[in-house]
């Protein structure tokens, strides 16, 4: 079995994803992690370099890489990649996978994000928090109709990490 976890960025995949994985003693994979060792370029260049469409190509290649060749993975995916080509689909038809969507809030994600700007090549543009909250209300509205076709959604809010993960193992299992 394979764990997707998707949601928006800073909405804990990574961080929670890899105590996921220790737990269930599966290997992590983080997406964007990947593509960058794949690629041998950083995300934020790739995006410079290429642009935003090619990324989203290359997250489609490797999604489907990942999944069609290993097994006990947990996979974080980058908060925009469900939303691309055919990738949501292609995790619900996978019989070995189960998506989780770590539903987090708009004021959580302005709080985790306004830190780590410069980090995300999607918001390093925006000046202040009343900007962010914006941004992140208008992308969650987009992005949500595919973060909802997850088969489990777990809220991260005021959880700790080891609470998000015992919600995710009793959800599993």
């Amino acid at each position: 079995m394979n764990v997707i976890l998707i949601g928006y960025m800073a909405s804990g995949k990574s961080s929670v994803g890899k105590i996921l994985a220790e737990k269930l003693k599966f290997e992590f994979i983080d997406l964007d992690d990947y593509i960058e060792m794949k690629e041998q370029d950083t995300i934020k260049h790739i995006f410079k370099k290429k642009g935003e469409i090619y990324f989203r190509k290359l997250e489609t290649k490797y999604l489907k890489e990942i999944l069609e060749s290993q097994d006990n993975v947990v996979l974080s995916l980058g908060g925009g990649t469900p939303c691309y080509g055919n990738n949501m689909h292609f995790i619900r038809e996978n019989k070995n996978a189960k998506s989780i969507y770590f539903k987090t809030s708009i004021p959580t994600l302005v709080d985790r994000l306004k830190t780590e700007k410069a980090k995300r090549p999607l918001i390093a543009h925006i000046d202040s928090d009343e900007m962010l909250v914006e941004f992140i209300g208008k992308h969650l509205f987009e992005r949500s109709q595919f973060y909802n076709l997850a088969e489990i959604t777990v809220t991260t809010d005021n959880k700790t990490k080891k609470q998000i993960v015992e919600d995710v193992l009793l959800a599993l299992f």
